[in-house]
């Protein structure tokens, strides 16, 4: 990740990327975590969503954050999709796997987070709005994934080596959404490397940064440049 001596990556006095963002999102969250290690600056906007600004609209109608605008208009509305963005240009800390086969590996985690775990999640976290009297059933069919990744962190401290990649920042706002639903239970489940695994990612002056509190953004505010 980008450590506090390194100089952002795009100095230049002129337009930057917006991105509008909200700082508790996972999705939001994975794009800032992306954009730090990139070097890679950009005027955040702080979205309100439910008072979502006429200019997030217009940019993107399905309306929900991450959306990061470049400056010659490009639009990209997926979280991944700005991860990839922002490492294709500068990745300093080789974030992307080199390895064709790591980086499938990789995708297939990505789906199945994105997929039936997210689907899983959110029952857990919000049952009286799937109908359900409370969501521990799907909190224990969860515990499935979460075992996958523990497999996969006894190899190593981090998801495909020794330092935390793109995969690695793709998962774990996820992770951290799962385990404060109760924190408790979380705690003794046993799964000690997902643990330590989120807990290096908690403990992190990277984690810090990105969720540096930002005023909400409306129409002729003072820019705000992330990272600070």
């Amino acid at each position: 990740m980008l450590t506090e001596d390194k100089q952002p990556f795009n100095q230049h006095p002129g337009p930057l990327p917006i991105l509008y963002s909200f700082r508790r999102c996972p999705y939001a969250m994975r794009a800032r975590l992306a954009l730090l290690s990139s070097g890679i600056l950009c005027e955040l906007r702080e979205v309100v969503l439910r008072h979502k600004p006429v200019e997030l609209i217009w940019a993107s109608p399905k309306a929900t954050v991450p959306v990061l605008v470049t400056p010659n208009g490009q639009v990209i509305e997926q979280s991944w999709d700005i991860m990839l963005w922002a490492l294709r240009q500068h990745d300093p800390a080789q974030w992307l796997p080199a390895d064709a086969q790591v980086f499938e590996h990789g995708l297939q985690l990505l789906q199945m987070c994105d997929g039936t775990f997210k689907q899983q999640l959110d029952r857990y976290k919000y049952p009286q709005r799937h109908g359900l009297a409370d969501g521990k059933e799907e909190r224990d069919a969860a515990l499935l994934f979460l075992a996958d990744l523990e497999s996969l962190l006894t190899q190593q401290r981090y998801l495909f080596g020794s330092n935390i990649g793109i995969f690695d920042a793709a998962l774990l706002p996820f992770i951290r959404q799962f385990a404060h639903v109760d924190a408790a239970w979380f705690a003794e489940q046993s799964l000690p490397r997902v643990q330590a695994w989120l807990s290096s990612f908690e403990s992190s002056t990277d984690f810090q940064r990105v969720m540096t509190v930002y005023p909400t953004w409306v129409k002729d505010s003072p820019v705000s440049v992330f990272p600070a």
